[in-house]
C-alpha cells in the first residue's frame, strides 16, 4: 500500500472541483478518470433515470399488473434481491415499495438466494403470486444471474423484474430473451460506474425503484425526483468539502446510524468507506437503538460516529436521545448529523443540512444521504495513496464478482 508521505501521493487541499478539472493523465495517475466523476453526475442524472421509466411507463404498468399489481393485496408478494451495494438498494425501497403497493415486499440478498433458495421461497406466504426485482450494475453478477437461472428452471410461476445499468450484460441479453414473465430495465450507460465502487449506479437504480413505487401514478413522483435533484446539487459541494476534512482527522473506526430507509443508506455508506479506502478503516453500520445492545462498546476515542436524522419528529426524538447519551458517555470522537434541515437543536462537532423539504419522507432521501460517505470515501482514499477508481491494490475485491465452482 502507498503510503501518505509518498511523492507519488495528490496533494491533499484538491477540493473535488479542482479534482474533476484534472487533465486526463493525471487523473489516470492518481486513479480518478471515473469516480469523481461518478459521483458528482449524480444530481443531473437523477432526473435522466426518471425520465427513461417515464418513457417505458405503460409496458412496466403492464407487466406489473399481469404480475398481480392492483389486485388483492394478499395474493402479490415482491422479493427485492441483490448482492452487496445492490442488496442495499433493495433495504433502501423494501418499506416504500410495502407502502405504495400495499403488498408483502422483503429483501434478500442473492448472496443467500443462491445457498437458501428452497427455503426462502418456502416461507414465503401460501398462495401468492410472486414477483422478484433483481438489481446490478453489471447485469453479470455471479450470485445474480446463477439465481435466476436456478429459480427460471425450479420455479417457472415466479416473474422477474430486472433493473440493471448495462444492456451487456447477461441479465440484460440472454436471461430475458423470449421470456414472457421477465421485464429488464435498462439505465443510461453513463450510469454504470466503472470505478469499483458503485456511486451512481446505487443512487440512480434506487430512484428507478422509486419510480416503479410511483409506476401506476409516476407524475406524482416528479416532484419527488426533482426536489432530490435540486438538494444533490445544493449539497454536494457541502458533503464534498466535509468528507476531505474529515478523511484528515484519521479515525480508526466509523460508525453509520440510521433508522428505516436510513439504516439502508447507512449500510450502504459503511461499504462505500470501506471499499474506496481498501478496508483502511473498521467500520460499523447499525440503527440508532440497536446500537446501545451491545455495539456501543465498539466504540472508542478514535471513533467517528455518523447519524442520518430522521425527518419524523417522532423518530428523530428517539435518535437525538441516543446521540446525546453518547455525548454523556465520551463514547466517540466526534460525531456527525446529515440532518433533513437546520431545524434541529443537537449537539454535534460535525452537521450536514440537506436542505429538503419537511414533507419528503425518509423513505426517499437515501440517495442523499450517502453523498456524504461516497465523497468520505473518495477523500480518504487519497489520503491514504490509494488510487479511487482501483484501490483494491492487491485485488481481494473487483468490480464483477467471479464465478465459484
Amino acid at each position: 500500500m502507498t503510503s501518505k508521505n509518498d511523492p507519488e501521493r495528490l496533494a491533499g487541499d484538491l477540493t473535488l472541483d479542482a479534482i474533476l478539472r484534472l487533465n486526463s493523465v493525471e487523473k489516470e495517475r492518481f486513479g480518478l478518470t471515473h469516480t469523481p466523476h461518478e459521483i458528482a453526475q449524480q444530481p443531473a442524472t437523477w432526473g435522466e433515470t426518471f425520465r427513461i421509466i417515464e418513457t417505458i411507463q405503460p409496458a412496466v404498468y403492464e407487466f406489473l399488473k399481469k404480475c398481480g399489481l392492483d389486485g388483492n393485496a394478499g395474493s402479490f408478494a415482491v422479493t427485492l434481491v441483490g448482492a452487496g451495494t445492490s442488496d442495499y438498494i433493495g433495504r433502501a425501497l423494501e418499506t416504500l415499495l410495502r407502502t405504495k403497493w400495499n403488498c408483502h415486499v422483503r429483501a434478500v440478498p442473492s448472496t443467500d438466494m443462491l445457498t437458501e433458495m428452497d427455503e426462502i421461497v418456502a416461507a414465503a406466504p401460501d398462495g401468492m403470486r410472486h414477483l422478484w426485482i433483481s438489481f446490478s450494475r453489471s447485469g453479470d453478477s455471479f450470485e445474480g444471474v446463477t439465481a435466476i437461472r436456478r429459480a427460471l428452471e425450479k420455479y417457472p410461476q415466479i416473474n422477474h423484474l430486472i433493473v440493471t445499468c448495462s444492456k451487456n450484460g447477461k441479465m440484460a441479453s440472454e436471461l430475458t430473451i423470449s421470456r414472457a414473465n421477465m421485464f429488464c430495465i435498462i439505465l443510461d450507460d453513463k450510469v454504470n460506474d466503472r470505478g469499483l465502487a458503485m456511486t451512481s449506479s446505487f443512487t440512480n437504480m434506487v430512484i428507478a425503484g422509486q419510480c416503479l413505487a410511483h409506476i401506476s401514478d409516476l407524475q406524482a413522483y416528479k416532484p419527488i425526483v426533482e426536489a432530490l435533484a435540486i438538494a444533490a446539487g445544493k449539497v454536494l459541494p457541502g458533503a464534498a468539502s466535509l468528507g476531505q476534512l474529515v478523511a484528515e482527522k484519521d479515525y480508526s473506526r466509523i460508525c453509520f446510524l440510521g433508522s428505516g430507509a436510513l439504516k439502508a443508506a447507512g449500510d450502504e455508506s459503511a461499504l462505500k468507506v470501506m471499499e474506496l479506502t481498501a478496508g483502511h478503516f473498521s467500520i460499523m453500520s447499525e440503527s440508532f437503538l440497536g446500537l446501545r445492545h451491545g455495539p456501543l462498546a465498539w466504540l472508542n476515542s478514535e471513533s467517528l460516529v455518523v447519524g442520518f436524522l430522521s425527518g419524523n419528529r417522532d423518530k428523530s426524538k428517539i435518535e437525538i436521545g441516543l446521540i446525546e447519551e453518547l455525548n454523556r458517555k465520551r463514547a466517540a470522537k466526534s460525531i456527525l448529523l446529515i440532518l433533513p434541515n437546520e431545524n434541529f437543536d443537537i449537539s454535534a462537532e460535525f452537521r450536514l443540512a440537506l436542505d429538503i423539504p419537511e414533507t419528503m419522507h425518509d423513505s426517499y432521501r437515501p440517495p442523499l444521504d450517502v453523498l456524504f460517505a461516497q465523497c468520505l470515501g473518495l477523500f480518504a482514499s487519497l489520503h491514504y495513496g490509494l488510487r479511487p477508481d482501483t484501490p483494491s491494490v492487491d485485488n481481494k475485491i473487483q468490480r464483477v464478482v467471479s464465478s465459484i465452482g
